[in-house]
């Protein structure tokens, strides 16, 4: 059995910083679980660590792919699980740090994924539904022939709405039904970082802030004059989707900082849902002041115990 480390918690909450920290006491490497951090190009908007924390500690599933290339959650818990594997093949300390839900799950509770491959023509034909129904009207399809797969699904969330939709008809089967558990080789723990709303959310704030100074927009900037157009997964996600309409003469640059702070309060509000299911969680508040003490102590276990 590996020992894994996993860091979790909602968005600013201080993942990095602590993960950085153990890594460094404990010999180990970051695993990310940041479905936005594998794409290139998309530095500052998924608050990805810097060069300086990335050459101090190595990391592992950032910059994997380009923005308009196909990432899939199975192909995520494939490569995290090579991943912890080799770091513990060369006698180093994994450590899977990240706030996506899903990730987390497949990796620390064994999804067993169905593995179907895009259908580019059903996947199609779906877009053009949504496009011209609405979400919603995928979303009601959904639920009739997969409730269980509706109820873990966001009404919003195109993407995956029309993912389960796909392998449905590629398989006639639903994919909740495709989908098992298999306790995986490792043995866990799991930090859940916490801090009280307002906390959070004035953290939240002043990340979205220092990201505008940082030059967020020219980011989003270059990555369109790259060719990346609105509809790709990776700038319909948080932190790019909201300057669209800024770009498009809808919405003045201050009414799409607002939107993005409030659209990353909802997202934190979120999290805590998959972050309960995990294995052997232990709670700690983030701004204790014995919080390095604390952790220490839980990974100095989770490392040292036979």
């Amino acid at each position: 059995m590996i020992p894994l480390l996993a860091i979790v918690g909602p968005t600013a909450v201080g993942k990095t910083a602590l993960s950085l920290h153990l890594a460094r006491v404990f010999n180990g490497e970051i695993v990310s679980a940041d479905s936005r951090q594998v794409y290139r190009w998309m530095d500052i908007g998924t608050a990805k660590p810097t060069p300086a924390e990335r050459a101090a500690v190595p990391h592992h599933l950032i910059d994997v792919v380009d923005p308009d290339e196909e990432f899939s959650l199975a192909l995520y818990q494939d490569m995290a699980t090579a991943a912890i594997a080799d770091i513990a093949a060369r006698g180093k300390s994994p450590l899977l740090v990240g706030g996506t839900g899903q990730y987390l799950a497949a990796v620390l509770q064994g999804w067993q994924l169905p593995r179907v491959a895009p259908r580019p023509d059903i996947r199609a034909a779906l877009e053009r539904q949504a496009a011209e129904l609405g979400a919603e009207a995928l979303y009601e399809r959904l639920k009739a022939v997969d409730p269980v797969a509706a109820a873990s699904i966001l009404p919003g969330n195109v993407r995956r709405i029309i993912r389960a939709l796909e392998v449905y008809e590629a398989t006639g089967k639903p994919i909740s039904k495709q989908r098992s558990v298999q306790p995986p080789p490792y043995r866990i723990t799991t930090i859940w970082l916490t801090l009280p709303t307002s906390v959070l959310y004035a953290r939240i704030d002043a990340r979205v802030d220092a990201m505008m100074a940082a030059g967020l927009l020219d980011e989003v900037r270059r990555l369109l004059e790259r060719g990346y157009h609105w509809d790709l997964p990776s700038m319909s996600g948080l932190g790019y989707r909201e300057f669209r309409p800024y770009f498009e003469g809808r919405a003045t640059l201050e009414e799409a900082v607002a939107r993005l702070k409030y659209d990353t309060h909802a997202f934190a509000r979120r999290q805590p849902a998959w972050f309960r299911r995990l294995p052997n969680v232990v709670t700690l508040p983030a701004d204790a002041p014995d919080l390095l003490r604390r952790a220490e102590a839980i990974a100095q276990q989770t490392f040292s115990a036979s």
